[in-house]
């Protein structure tokens, strides 16, 4: 697994900017936002900013945050 696959991410429609959000909650400020017109395009700029985000910071020997955002939601199963 690759050091950025670690990282939550996830995309969300804004009403008020009539955009898709991606965003990565554990490396924001560092880079973490973008938008796009459709979800695929929003999540694919998420993924590339991700990634370079996580490349640049090994380069130049940038500690990150490490991965803590998790999803919150519980799973509810039907008996």
């Amino acid at each position: 697994m690759r050091p950025q696959d670690r990282y939550l991410m996830f995309v969300r429609w804004s009403e008020e900017d009539r955009l898709y959000i991606g965003y990565c909650p554990d490396l924001y400020p560092f880079g973490g936002v973008c938008h796009g017109t459709t979800q695929a395009e929003a999540f694919g700029k998420l993924c590339e900013i991700v990634d370079d985000t996580v490349a640049t910071a090994a380069e130049k020997s940038i500690a990150l945050p490490p991965p803590a955002t998790r999803p919150m939601r519980e799973v509810e199963t039907v008996s």
